[in-house]
């Protein structure tokens, strides 16, 4: 078949998205990508399928654009007629959708995680749950990444019950992502990451308040965070602000990088203190290699953790909880840092293998197949 995925970034597709692009493409479907153009456009011509860019807003709520992207989409899928429909991130999801219903092309979304809207209560809120009722009651399935958000979609009537399953996150190739051993914390100072797009909505905030206070008893613990910044979100972390907090040399910002697995290997524990998740990719990462957790007792982080016993959990946006659980870690012993690093590479193996995903998408893609050649034979 011809099949469509898109997402809001190249980027994106790049990173969480190749695995399952390259199955398909292995599997003999023709595959097209679709995101905005960004500097990881020209990688995906390696994953074995074409790219199409899209221009597309992804955080405005102006209407007049919005109504601009819908347009764009119907004209994008009437010229390309892909066979089944793969949409990611709200706008492809919400827009994406509505264009593929009205030219009959099948659907299938995935909510990875409701973001900052669905975080607050309010007219914006109430405006996004109909769209994305609007753009899932045609659609043939609707996976999602944990079951509050699954059953808040069913529970709201956004979704039919008989139409949504979950999945393990965006899954994680555990051949990449290999259980690495931390470094004996000897006399070195201990070292804490976060990995995440910046935003204050991560809990960045209190990750340096937590950094701060963790500082009055151990000067000489080190705080990391790599990730983007300024991206398109209202609840950004600024580079100003990162420069200040670097100045004050509470926090090291390590920048943006392709290739994880490095800072993920030097750290002794990540951190990653959310407001609300569909499953973190950058916790999956960490518990592949072995690392402990800290983490926030909310939607999506506790799929990827098991408490008290892969990491620990604490208070939604409690800089104070934050830094009492950041230093329990730091004055556990070495072996038991160590066995909560095996714990959580056993839950990636049994729960999150890259695979898993895979295979449901084939599940659902065959479905979709067999529709189509009934179809052709009426």
């Amino acid at each position: 078949m011809k099949v469509m995925i898109v997402l809001n970034t190249a980027w994106n597709l790049v990173n969480f998205r190749a695995g399952l692009i390259r199955s398909l493409v292995a599997d003999g479907h023709e595959v097209v990508a679709v995101a905005p153009y960004d500097d990881y456009a020209s990688r995906l011509a390696d994953l074995g399928c074409r790219f199409v860019a899209l221009p597309m807003d992804n955080k405005g709520t102006h209407p007049g654009r919005d109504l601009l992207l819908f347009l764009r989409f119907t004209s994008l899928l009437y010229r390309e007629k892909p066979d089944v429909y793969l949409g990611y991130t709200i706008k492809p999801n919400i827009y994406g959708s509505l264009a593929s219903h009205v030219l009959g092309i099948p659907v299938v979304n995935n909510i990875a995680g409701l973001g900052t809207v669905f975080i607050r209560d309010n007219l914006l809120t109430l405006l996004v749950r109909g769209l994305y009722k609007a753009a899932m009651s045609g659609s043939r399935h609707v996976f999602f990444q944990n079951n509050e958000d699954l059953g808040l979609f069913v529970e709201n009537g956004l979704v039919s019950a008989d139409k949504v399953s979950r999945l393990p996150g965006s899954g994680i190739n555990l051949e990449t992502f290999v259980c690495t051993p931390a470094l004996p914390s000897g006399n070195r100072p201990f070292c804490f990451l976060l990995v995440a797009r910046l935003l204050w909505d991560k809990g960045v905030g209190e990750y340096v308040e937590a950094a701060r206070l963790i500082r009055n008893q151990y000067p000489t613990a080190r705080f990391q965070m790599l990730g983007f910044l300024d991206v398109q979100n209202k609840t950004a972390v600024s580079t100003e602000q990162m420069d200040e907090w670097v100045k004050e040399g509470i926090v090291e910002y390590l920048g943006v990088a392709d290739d994880v697995k490095p800072y993920l290997a030097a750290a002794d524990c990540v951190v990653l203190p959310s407001y609300r998740e569909g499953v973190p990719r950058s916790l999956l990462e960490a518990a592949a290699m072995g690392r402990s957790i800290v983490t926030t007792d909310t939607v999506g982080c506790r799929d990827a953790v098991e408490n008290g016993v892969s990491g620990l959990f604490c208070r939604v946006a409690d800089a104070h909880d934050l830094a009492e659980k950041m230093q329990t870690m730091l004055e556990l012993t070495d072996s038991v840092r160590a066995d909560m690093g095996l714990a959580g590479r056993r839950k990636m193996e049994l729960e999150f293998d890259e695979k898993i995903v895979i295979g449901r998408y084939r599940q659902v893609l065959d479905e979709v197949a067999a529709l189509i050649a009934t179809a052709d034979k009426g």
